[in-house]
């Protein structure tokens, strides 16, 4: 299943305050690729995030989305509003209710119309995609280590329905090996829903592993962009930021 959305962001401006931490950042993300926001923290990653979901609001620049052929004008569009056209993020941190179960916690996933209509179908694929979570349906999330909370934090995004896949640090506070996991999950769900997926990611050796392209922020600029895994491995900037050469 191939995804026709995709993700055009201009020239975009943003920040808190009177402090800026987007200066004229421009990215693509094509229709059905991966492509990873790398940088590490302090740079903008999370404000772009905030600004495509319309949590933060930009004060220059687009962010557009394309949408079954149409193109929607994200900026000025509520939170809810952008959820609602199956835009979803998977926030860093998590975001999990720790006193609810992990089923709870993936029906609270399917708020917006379109998920609500297929809410069986896909806790069903939660379960398949993720056994794990099929096993410990009935524990408390707040019980569970940080790689658990992390598959219930991307099983919540599964039960949304999305189209556009939004994804924040989702190694932070992980051991290595569940990190590597986590990428796997990630690719698997872009896999089976066929879905367009922008992550923002400090691990540069994990996140390529599973990218179609990329850019590093510094700064809040864009400061290179890479059309392929191999070219984000190969510049020299990337060499100095993550690999210490």
């Amino acid at each position: 299943m191939a995804s026709s959305s995709g993700l055009e962001i201009a020239s975009i401006d943003a920040g808190y305050g009177a402090v800026r931490v987007l200066q004229g950042v421009s990215l693509s993300v094509p229709p059905g690729q991966t492509v990873v926001l790398l940088g590490t923290n302090g740079n903008g990653k999370t404000t772009l995030m905030r600004s495509i979901m319309g949590q933060v609001r930009p004060t220059a620049g687009s962010i557009r989305a394309t949408l079954d052929g149409q193109t929607v004008d994200l900026l000025g569009l509520e939170p809810q509003q952008v959820v609602e056209l199956g835009i979803v993020l998977v926030p860093e941190g998590r975001r999990l209710f720790p006193r609810l179960s992990v089923e709870q916690n993936l029906r609270l996933g399917a708020f917006r119309a379109t998920a609500r209509a297929k809410l069986d179908e896909n806790l069903a694929l939660c379960y398949e995609m993720f056994p794990r979570l099929a096993e410990r349906r009935s524990q408390l999330v707040g019980s569970m280590s940080g790689g658990e909370q992390q598959m219930v934090a991307l099983g919540r995004a599964v039960m949304t329905a999305p189209r556009i896949l939004l994804v924040d640090e989702p190694s932070v506070g992980l051991a290595p090996i569940l990190v590597s996991r986590t990428m796997e999950m990630i690719a698997l769900m872009k896999e089976r829903l066929g879905l367009t997926v922008l992550m923002a990611e400090q691990n540069f050796h994990q996140a390529v592993k599973i990218a179609d392209r990329g850019y590093v922020i510094v700064h809040g600029h864009i400061e290179f962009e890479g059309k392929s895994a191999e070219a984000l491995q190969d510049n020299e900037l990337v060499r100095q930021v993550y690999l210490g050469l």
